[in-house]
């Protein structure tokens, strides 16, 4: 069997506070890396002191900042492994993250890509909720899986990972070669960009294995980019999903139909937020769009909903 030479790729801008346990959370791996590439993202604080103190355990390369896109990009370019992983400065794996990635792999080199179960904890440490039993698709394999540690998805499971994916960067395995024709994580989002690129690699899929285990722990911040501005995180997460309906043309009716479900979705969501914000008029045109494409009952009862909290944030302030 070919044993997949990982290469971990962690990407940071001002993260010494953390970077230290992540980098850790990689040297403790029961299955080895095959490299550790940190890429500061042009860091003004103590990153780089604290990537040096790990000396030749870590491959350090300095951009000007130009965000994690491009960071996670310009370590893919530098990885000498054919398999990639990505984790974030602040989240962290947990021991058996690559092995159990790596184990299936080798057993099985027609995989396309691997994700698995992940945990979302407070800086705190207390955890928040699991990854795959908060989604419909992560809910169906866990059943299917009964069990077991590992399920394979099917076709019928891709409308729904598509619309709600499970999982997050931490978590995903997929070919040096795949990201790269793939064309990476695209640089004009702020946010999403991460869910741009699962999407076009489902797209390109046909067997996409899943650890039914927490593999890695994804940490949420108080003032990250989508809880400190949620109105414009949701209009990124909008822009970040309509180009993809063009790259998914060809693509099988489900995978389209669960794009479209995700657009409705994040243009409910910005209209809910842009509702918290006092913007009514603006939340009622968020979700116009969805009915306009697709006209019918569910398009119509969203706009009426959001329609009904104008009505109501009216009255409240009348």
């Amino acid at each position: 069997m070919n044993k997949p030479k990982f290469s971990v790729i962690i990407p940071v801008y001002n993260g010494a506070a953390t970077l230290a346990r992540a980098l850790d959370s990689v040297l403790a791996q029961s299955y080895p890396a095959h490299e550790i590439i940190v890429v500061d993202d042009g860091s003004t604080d103590r990153t780089s002191i604290v990537a040096s103190d790990y000396a030749d355990q870590v491959h350090y390369v300095y951009q000007p900042n130009a965000g994690v896109s491009a960071a996670r990009n310009f370590g893919a370019q530098v990885a000498a492994g054919d398999w990639l992983a990505y984790l974030d400065a602040d989240d962290w794996f947990y021991p058996d993250r690559l092995r159990l990635h790596a184990e299936w792999i080798a057993e099985d080199p027609t995989l396309d890509f691997l994700t698995g179960d992940q945990e979302y904890r407070r800086p705190d440490g207390t955890l928040i909720r699991r990854s795959m039993s908060s989604t419909v698709a992560g809910l169906r394999l866990l059943a299917r899986a009964g069990g077991q540690n590992r399920v394979l998805m099917s076709q019928d499971d891709l409308a729904d990972f598509v619309e709600d994916h499970f999982g997050d960067t931490p978590t995903l395995s997929l070919p040096r070669q795949t990201f790269l024709n793939l064309g990476g994580y695209p640089t004009s989002f702020r946010v999403c960009e991460d869910v741009n690129l699962l999407i076009r690699l489902v797209a390109r899929s046909q067997r996409i294995g899943v650890v039914c285990q927490p593999l890695a722990v994804y940490c949420v911040y108080g003032d990250s980019a989508t809880r400190s501005d949620p109105v414009d995180a949701q209009r990124q997460t909008v822009k970040a999903l309509l180009p993809l309906r063009d790259e998914l043309r060809n693509a099988p009716l489900s995978l389209r139909q669960g794009l479209d479900r995700g657009v409705n979705r994040a243009r409910r969501d910005l209209a809910t937020s842009l509702l918290r914000h006092g913007a009514r008029l603006k939340a009622v045109q968020a979700v116009l769009p969805s009915f306009f494409e697709q006209p019918g009952w569910k398009t119509l009862c969203d706009v009426l909903s959001i329609a009904r909290g104008l009505k109501q944030g009216d009255r409240q302030n009348a």
